[in-house]
């Protein structure tokens, strides 16, 4: 159709754009607005977006540099486009974690830590030294006892210890301790023990020898204890040669178990020297400031008058009201950063950006409505209206609606996923989009309406629940149902999940966004298990090996093993990834490619969706079953060799539910599992919520989409806002019921959702 959208100011104008599944797209995108793309999943958005119209403006970026310089800069690949004309530089604000850093907090993240340590220096009282002395990174600041981290990590004894069985009968349950392991005959051979005698026999000198002893040689060891070795207690040996180190990765759980971290008993979890807390400006320490939520800091710097301080203030108070501004007033300052979730840090980083004197740019993100209640989405619109309206281009992949009316101007991308997508379905404005004859367009203009809601047969009762920020929380949650759990971000219903999982008697299966093991050599095939499968019916058909079908075997291509890339570490630098130049990404070699089954060499078959090699496949059972599931869950446009690397914590939390699909009777802890899904795609998950749940299931879903909360058959709503200001329960019952609850943010979202 023809659009009314006239380009008042320009645009960036893509020609001939064929990265990845694009079909030779050419396209406008409108300078000074904000441009939208929707689509499904896989349709091609991120590849013209994200590896298009970005990789090109940051690799033009870089070679304005001398090559001195760009050798140390990341390396973007050439884009697979004709050209691209009118190009600004472009900023990208993805949906990454901040890292894992124990000594990164918001404060010394954003830049707010520095700027307070300058503020205490000079106006605190008394004076105890500049502003190093008040940095808990720096030896000038930091307590000495945790050395700046704010906690001390201890064994828990009784975890490590059998004190009814003996050394021979296993004793000491710490993994790679058990009897016969050549760390268990440490102790055996000492001589210092009665092998046989079960440890609560023990004297108090014999169980500190066994459990405490330093390091030391001993005068007459026992039979077989090697001549140059030295004894040491199970505590420091485990602290000495396991936490710490390499080997503490094969045993995560197992340390998880025994240790316990504690706040620093010198500094009180402050992680600064106890001199550094006598400085006070108006009766306060800097560290107390950084326990404040930014509110409350707010008021904080509002108090001082001191003149030498004005300038720092002025600073302070606009990095901080931004954030603010962005709803991201409830964290407080010494908030670690590997606790934020992606949405907060994307935030963090808008919020940053707008306080920016740059213009000119091209601002891209990544759904940036992931993690946030109907009722934040309206601040993040008013924070990029503000960011356009500086002078800036906004670029938004998005599958939330009501991130749509943002828009100035709509790319839609279709008309179906993977191989099947890649074209330029509709451009124009919001309003075309929504009389549009598109997918989306149908989707969009679909009545709201509500769910069966089945009846409540059982529930877990929730008593007197403190976790975190929740305040004195009980509650019932009903279990046979689809039960969802709502409120803003930062509210407190990832604390709720947690406190009933301590207290499910039954099996429950944990499905949140969290990691799964990934490295870079994981794919879809390799975490279903088919790639076995399918390697043997290469063997078979070719009357060879099953390893020349195993890129970590003998078919491995010889420059990036198998990886399909090359990784370049850069030091202090993050590490550039590049595609192999030798296999073009395909990670096997020539002999391995020789081979074929039914016209199809093995990377032909793991460059196909999932939905092709289900068809591909079909008459394979043991194949095809994992790939079905696979497509019930949405990810029908995966690439078999994708890596899961590169997928969202939405689609991870979607291929763990793939693969845990027809177990009955059981409960599905998801947290947020449509992020990153088309509304199309929203509405298969949910019919197979509804198998799940007609099986004998229990579904407690964290959820901020109001098509999920709507169908649910029960909903805990948490609130009111976030932090300290949430953590109680606004409401408890059925969503329909909601919508007459003034206390309830999700009722109000939903009784407008209803009507639009």
């Amino acid at each position: 159709m023809m659009t009314s959208y006239s380009f008042p100011h320009g645009a960036i104008d893509v020609y001939d754009a064929t990265q990845n599944n694009l079909k030779h797209v050419s396209l406008r995108v409108p300078k000074y607005a904000t441009t939208v793309f929707v689509g499904l999943s896989g349709s091609g958005k991120s590849s013209l977006v994200f590896d298009t119209i970005a990789a090109a403006s940051r690799r033009e970026l870089n070679e304005t540099f001398p090559s001195f310089t760009q050798q140390y800069l990341p390396k973007y690949g050439q884009p697979h486009v004709g050209h691209i004309e009118h190009l600004p530089v472009a900023i990208v604000i993805a949906q990454q974690r901040l890292g894992k850093n124990a000594r990164s907090t918001l404060a010394t993240y954003t830049g707010i830590y520095s700027l307070l340590r300058l503020l205490f220096s000079r106006v605190g009282e008394p004076f105890i030294g500049y502003s190093d002395s008040f940095s808990f990174n720096l030896p000038q600041g930091m307590c000495p006892t945790c050395q700046g981290l704010g906690y001390v990590d201890d064994i828990d004894e009784q975890q490590l210890i059998d004190p009814e069985k003996s050394l021979n009968e296993g004793a000491i349950t710490f993994v790679s301790f058990a009897p016969d392991t050549w760390r268990w005959r440490r102790y055996a051979t000492s001589g210092l023990f009665d092998n046989d005698k079960p440890i609560k026999d023990y004297s108090a000198a014999e169980y500190d020898l066994l459990m405490h002893a330093p390091q030391q040689k001993l005068a007459h060891p026992g039979e077989g204890f090697p001549r140059t070795a030295l004894y040491e207690g199970v505590v420091p040996r485990i602290k000495r040669s396991i936490i710490g180190k390499k080997e503490a990765e094969h045993h995560r759980d197992a340390i998880a178990a025994i240790v316990t971290r504690k706040p620093c008993p010198t500094c009180d979890g402050t992680r600064l020297k106890p001199v550094v807390l006598t400085n006070h400006i108006n009766g306060v320490n800097i560290a107390q400031v950084t326990a404040m939520d930014l509110k409350h800091v707010l008021t904080f710097l509002q108090a001082i008058d001191a003149p030498l301080a004005q300038d720092i203030v002025r600073e302070l108070t606009t990095k901080i009201q931004s954030l603010v501004d962005i709803g991201l007033g409830y964290l407080t300052l010494d908030r670690g950063t590997s606790s934020l979730s992606g949405g907060e840090a994307q935030r963090i980083k808008i919020a940053k950006y707008l306080t920016s004197a740059l213009v000119d740019m091209v601002y891209i993100l990544d759904e940036p409505s992931v993690g946030l209640h109907p009722h934040d989405i309206q601040l993040i619109k008013q924070a990029l209206t503000k960011l356009k309206d500086k002078g800036n281009t906004i670029l938004i992949v998005e599958h939330n609606p009501a991130m749509f009316t943002l828009a100035d101007y709509v790319v839609e991308m279709g008309p179906a996923a993977g191989r099947t997508g890649g074209n330029v379905t509709f451009t124009g404005t919001y309003d075309e989009l929504l009389a549009s004859d598109t997918l989306t367009g149908r989707w969009l203009r679909q009545p709201h309406k509500w769910g069966q809601e089945r009846p409540v047969q059982a529930h877990l009762a929730l008593h007197h629940i403190n976790e975190n920020n929740l305040h004195d929380v009980s509650v019932d949650v009903p279990l046979g149902v689809m039960t969802v759990v709502s409120g803003v971000a930062g509210s407190g219903k990832s604390s709720l999940v947690t406190a009933l999982k301590r207290q499910l008697k039954t099996a429950y299966i944990d499905l949140a966004q969290t990691p799964v093991g990934l490295n870079i050599r994981s794919t879809p095939a390799t975490y279903l298990g088919v790639l076995d499968q399918i390697r043997q019916l290469f063997a078979k058909a070719n009357g060879v090996a099953t390893s020349w079908f195993s890129y970590n075997g003998k078919g491995a291509c010889p420059r990036c093993k198998g990886k399909g890339v090359t990784i370049t570490n850069m030091a202090f630098m993050d590490p550039v990834v590049q595609t192999c130049e030798l296999c073009h990404g395909l990670r096997y070699n020539e002999t391995a490619l020789s081979y074929a089954y039914q016209g199809k060499t093995i990377a032909d078959v793991l460059q196909m969706s999932v939905t092709a090699a289900l068809a591909f496949f079909a008459t394979m059972d043991k194949v095809a079953q994992p790939l079905k599931n696979l497509d019930r869950v949405g990810l029908g446009y995966l690439t078999l060799a994708q890596p899961l690397t590169t997928l969202s914590g939405g689609e991870l939390q979607r291929l763990k539910l793939a693969v845990e699909l027809g177990k009955q009777g059981t409960v599905y802890l998801l947290d947020e599992p449509t992020a990153g899904l088309h509304l199309q795609d929203t509405q298969r998950l949910l019919k197979l919520f509804d198998a799940l749940v007609a099986a004998g299931n229990s579904l407690i879903i964290i959820e901020h989409n109001l098509a999920v909360i709507s169908q649910a058959d029960w909903l805990i709503d948490v609130g009111p806002d976030a932090g300290q200001y949430g953590g109680r329960i606004q409401y408890s019952g059925t969503p329909r019921a909601a919508v007459d609850v003034p206390t309830s943010r999700t009722g109000a979202a939903l009784k407008a959702w209803l009507t639009a």
